[in-house]
């Protein structure tokens, strides 16, 4: 969320929340701050005092170093699927968009490869497999998982496919 533009805490926390709507409710705010600090001491973020609001007269506000946009455009190339958490590639598409650093419907082509790479394997393999074998059972709930991600890969790419025609039309 920093690689947008730099910003406090509360901010993030704002972000994330508008991203993730009802998951992002969940969210300890305590993390949020846990987190700065560990990227800071990573060198992945620098915190900045900055002037507030009289009654808050000083924030700290953060934003990314070089080695942290670095780090950024990595993950935002990271194609991984085996055990998908769905919110954080939620985030890659929305930080991909916010901050312009890849076309989400991109990174979601590039995620449904991966996943079918993954469907083949998983199908040969069962079909390797002698006939009522234990395995069996197992490489169909791979399969049947793999399914499943890839249809909601599809919903997120006419998702985001209908915000880049909006964009376009602005």
């Amino acid at each position: 969320m920093l690689a947008k533009e730099p910003t406090h805490g509360y901010g993030l926390r704002a972000r994330l929340r508008q991203s993730l709507g009802p998951l992002g409710e969940s969210m300890n705010p305590g993390q949020i701050y846990v987190t700065l600090a560990r990227l800071e001491k990573a060198g992945l973020v620098v915190c900045e005092r900055a002037d507030g609001l009289p009654e808050r007269p000083e924030r700290k506000v953060y934003a990314l170093t070089p080695a942290g946009q670095q780090r950024v455009a990595a993950w935002l190339a990271e194609v991984g699927w085996p055990k998908p958490d769905l919110a954080e590639f939620h985030l890659k598409l929305v930080a991909a968009a916010a901050a312009r650093l890849a076309d989400p419907v991109e990174l979601v082509a590039a995620q449904r490869r991966e996943l079918l790479r993954r469907l083949r394997e998983a199908q040969h393999a069962a079909l390797a497999e002698p006939e009522g074998s234990a395995a069996v059972l197992l490489l169909e709930g791979v399969v049947l998982r793999l399914r499943a991600d890839l249809r909601w890969l599809e919903a997120c790419e006419r998702a985001w496919s209908k915000i880049d025609d909006k964009s376009e039309d602005a």
